[in-house]
């Protein structure tokens, strides 16, 4: 057997012979890069309106005059270019100042690292519009489950829990000073369409009026919405609007059809399963009730 034979030699990088450590730390290290605005895409699904108003105009002077103050945040993208992550309305100020370029701070960010951080950065803004939690809440909500995993077979919740035990609404209800519940509320808006969420939004539809609204199904909503646009929706409309139960909040009550099928021929609907044991159950009640008179004479 040869000298040596089975030793196995790890060969430094070719960055390892011509750089140092300390080069290489710097090359990882967090910059501030000056980036075309055009090599800039926005986030995704961004859920925080970006409009031209009165504070864009005061923000589009100061960048002319000043520059960009705070960088904004951003992450690369695999096929080229960068995604915004913090920074959708100095991106646009910049634009309407004639800006080619903007200061951005350079992360790498997964999907859900990043939707927190967006998510976080729009919240501390002075006002927020309803849709704008709504969807912000929903977005969040969504990749803080995914990062706590699926749950355990212990704990079968439907949204994910933290190694506290703690949900995680009852989570970001803690961080953003909304109760769970409130929380719940906000997502609820998203099942709007976008004609009454806007209603919302301008404080026509109160809160909890239009969390009922957004159980209706979406031609419903497009018939209520006529409605209100022409100007026809009274007070008793409303009401029986939001009395009646909708489907997807009226109680189910389900039943194995193996537990019943061997009381009906082979090949009976479950349908007509269903109308054959209601009326036997009308029957058992009418029968109850005559006996109960018979002994009561």
């Amino acid at each position: 057997m040869a000298k040596g034979a089975g030793i196995s030699m790890k060969l430094p990088s070719v960055d390892n012979l011509f750089t140092t450590q300390e080069q290489r730390d710097e090359e990882k290290r967090e910059k501030v890069r000056d980036i075309d605005i055009t090599e800039i895409s926005d986030f995704p699904n961004h859920p925080f309106k970006v409009k031209t108003d009165e504070k864009m105009l005061e923000m589009v002077d100061s960048i002319k005059e000043y520059g960009v103050l705070i960088p904004a945040l951003v992450r690369p993208k695999s096929e080229g270019g960068y995604e915004m992550v913090a920074g959708h309305r100095r991106k646009m100020a910049s634009e309407l100042a004639g800006k080619e370029i903007m200061p951005c701070l350079v992360r790498n960010l997964t999907d859900d690292e990043a939707v927190v951080i967006m998510v976080d950065s729009n919240l501390q803004r002075e006002e927020v519009l309803p849709s704008e939690k709504a969807f912000a809440y929903k977005m969040k909500l969504e990749a803080m489950k995914r990062q706590a995993g699926r749950p355990s077979k212990e704990n079968l919740s439907p949204v994910a829990t933290n190694l506290r035990g703690q949900r995680s609404d009852e989570i970001l209800g803690k961080q953003v000073g909304e109760s769970k519940d409130q929380i719940r509320r906000y997502i609820r808006l998203t099942e709007l369409i976008p004609s009454i969420l806007d209603m919302v939004d301008e404080g026509k539809i109160a809160m909890r009026p239009a969390v009922e609204l957004s159980y209706l199904s979406k031609e419903q909503q497009e018939q209520l919405f006529d409605t209100i646009e022409k100007g026809s929706l009274n007070p008793d409309v409303i009401l029986s609007i939001m009395t009646e139960e909708k489907p997807n909040q009226a109680e189910q009550f389900k039943m194995p059809k193996k537990r019943i099928e061997k009381y009906f021929p082979k090949g009976t609907p479950s349908k007509k399963m269903e109308e054959t044991i209601i009326r036997a159950l009308e029957l058992l009640r009418k029968r109850e009730r005559e006996k109960d008179r018979n002994q009561g004479r």
